[in-house]
């Protein structure tokens, strides 16, 4: 078709809503404002984070890690045949290989606190697990990256 598409939720974490946290409605569109495209290049990595304010005027901020993965053609596409002899006939039925197609797959990290580097270096983490196909499986890499033990006040270190 014309590439155009719509985003979609492959997964997400945590996978039901937090009471006092709800999952933005819509961040499939938030994540690619420009619309899902295919391409016929691989475009770099790229990095956002922007600011949304819900309904009772608290900030969430959103950043956005977006790469691009190469996608699987339909069908490979034929030569019309112009009926001049069966030599040519036979050359031109051969499948041609259609351009190979680049679509965008987007890290969303949705927060109340304000630290895009730690943002950018954690969908960096979960990305480069992903790309180098690691056996590490996504919902540990993510449950690290979010706990962290705070010592008790004159405890063990």
């Amino acid at each position: 078709g014309s590439g155009d598409g719509q985003g979609q939720i492959l997964q997400r974490f945590p996978e039901k809503d937090w009471e006092d946290n709800p999952f933005p409605q819509g961040i499939e569109l938030f994540c690619q404002p420009s619309g899902w495209q295919l391409f016929t290049e691989r475009n770099p990595p790229t990095f956002f984070v922007a600011v949304l304010t819900d309904i009772n005027s608290e900030r969430h901020y959103c950043a956005c890690f977006t790469f691009w993965e190469a996608v699987e053609s339909a069908q490979p596409q034929s030569h019309p045949r112009n009926g001049e002899g069966e030599e040519e006939e036979e050359e031109q039925s051969s499948p041609v290989q259609p351009a190979q197609l680049f679509a965008p797959k987007s890290l969303v990290l949705v927060s109340r606190l304000d630290h895009a580097e730690v943002f950018r270096n954690s969908l960096g983490l979960i990305y480069t697990i992903y790309v180098d196909g690691l056996s590490v499986s996504l919902e540990n890499v993510i449950g690290n990256l979010l706990t962290c033990t705070i010592p008790i006040t004159g405890g063990a270190q």
